[in-house]
């Protein structure tokens, strides 16, 4: 069976103000191309399919245009929602599209339920689980009592515990839902999983997960799933499928050889990901589901690019002509911000969006020093003379100091009064 594997659409996404749907569209083209190209089966997406819980209507005519395009060309779709979808909301319709090759899972009490893809070059039948986006809080207690009789080692605070438990004796249970981490969420979920897997031997499995497994790089545009490193899963976790079809980090990574892997998104959405090159990967799984996989470059959209140096030099020299048509970061090194510095830059960077000041770092007075020279100052004076030069790195000019005096008479005039 054949597989293309991409998430992270986040359809809908703004990056500085600016709309980069009509680059989504051109991405999403792409992957249909893709994906006819390599007469794939199955395209899995694996959570985040919006970039907030309520799309714009556009966003939402996208994806459903881009489903619709795919199963022309008798695609099938396996889509998860993210920490960023509303689990509801995508998946209203996944019962009514299931009949017609298409499934958005939203619900995990259903992640049990496998699809089922048959290749349409002959063989096996390919067992998907779609695992939506965990939220310990919340899924963790639900998994826990669903369990049944089953029984299955989860971790809860470092500490291994079985659960071997009816529905109505976990309800009993006095387990704070404080205590779910991502790790034992996922474990509670593919102990449901693995499960339905017993029932069917020699079935090659696909799971399509939504999360941070430990050891993956993270870029600044992903949402934090929790505070500190509760939020990973180990690799550990999902030893028994042949494929684990990740989404959440924005970079294309492997962690486990190809048998589990980011796909990454279609676009750059900050600046951390300005050197990623944005792909998908087709997966073919052989007949013993022994994965082999291609990463293919998706080159589209508006690179980003971060320019560093003066203002001046950034505006005149040529080794910056090829940013032009680039989503720009600049990094001005100039002593003082210049005026009007933004306007200057999109005279020859239309689309820059962020700029930064970082003057030449400047000697700084130790703590104890400058504490010794404020104790020293005889005026309010001395103490803004000081008080400037620690900031600026150098003392004020005449003209500065004459500024500075009459902002100190002025205030002094004001509280008179």
């Amino acid at each position: 069976m054949r597989l293309l594997h991409t998430s992270d659409w986040h359809l809908g996404r703004t990056f500085h103000g600016a709309s980069l749907l009509e680059e989504q569209s051109e991405a999403l083209d792409r992957i249909v191309e893709l994906a006819r190209e390599a007469a794939v089966d199955v395209v899995v997406i694996a959570g985040d399919l919006y970039d907030r819980a309520i799309p714009p209507a556009e966003a939402v005519s996208l994806f459903t245009e881009t489903l619709a395009r795919l199963r022309r060309h008798g695609i099938a779709v396996v889509a998860i929602a993210g920490n960023h979808d509303s689990h509801v909301r995508v998946s209203v319709y996944d019962p009514l599209l299931n009949d017609l090759g298409v499934t958005i899972r939203g619900a995990v009490a259903r992640a049990t339920e496998p699809v089922l893809v048959k290749p349409r070059r002959g063989g096996a039948p390919v067992a998907l689980y779609p695992l939506p986006y965990l939220e310990p809080v919340v899924d963790g207690p639900r998994l826990l009592a669903g369990l049944g009789e089953e029984r299955a080692e989860v971790e809860v605070e470092g500490e291994a515990k079985s659960t071997a438990k009816t529905a109505a004796a976990a309800a009993d249970t006095e387990l704070p839902t404080s205590r779910f981490s991502q790790e034992s969420t996922t474990r509670l979920a593919l102990a449901g999983i693995h499960r339905d897997r017993e029932h069917r031997p020699g079935t090659r499995s696909v799971l399509v997960a939504h999360t941070f497994v430990a050891g993956g790089l993270s870029s600044d545009s992903e949402r934090e799933l929790s505070v500190g490193q509760v939020d990973r899963v180990s690799v550990e976790a999902f030893i028994g499928f042949d494929y684990v079809a990740l989404g959440h980090l924005h970079g294309a990574q492997q962690l486990d050889g190809p048998r589990l892997a980011y796909s990454g998104t279609p676009l750059p959405y900050s600046f951390s990901e300005e050197r990623h090159r944005k792909s998908v990967r087709i997966v073919e799984l052989a007949a013993d589901g022994t994965p082999a996989v291609e990463v293919v470059p998706l080159d589209v959209g508006r690179r980003l690019q971060t320019l560093q140096g003066t203002l001046a030099s950034l505006l005149a020299d040529p080794a910056h002509d090829g940013a032009q048509q680039a989503r720009v970061r600049a990094i001005l090194t100039d002593d003082t911000l210049p005026a009007q510095a933004m306007a200057r830059l999109r005279e020859r960077f239309p689309h820059a969006v962020e700029l930064r000041h970082q003057p030449p770092l400047v000697e700084r007075a130790s703590s104890a020093d400058r504490s010794q020279r404020i104790r020293q100052a005889r005026s309010p004076l001395e103490l803004a003379d000081l008080f400037f030069a620690d900031q600026q790195g150098e003392p004020a000019n005449a003209a500065e100091r004459e500024l500075l005096r009459q902002a100190l008479e002025w205030a002094g005039r004001a509280g008179e009064r």
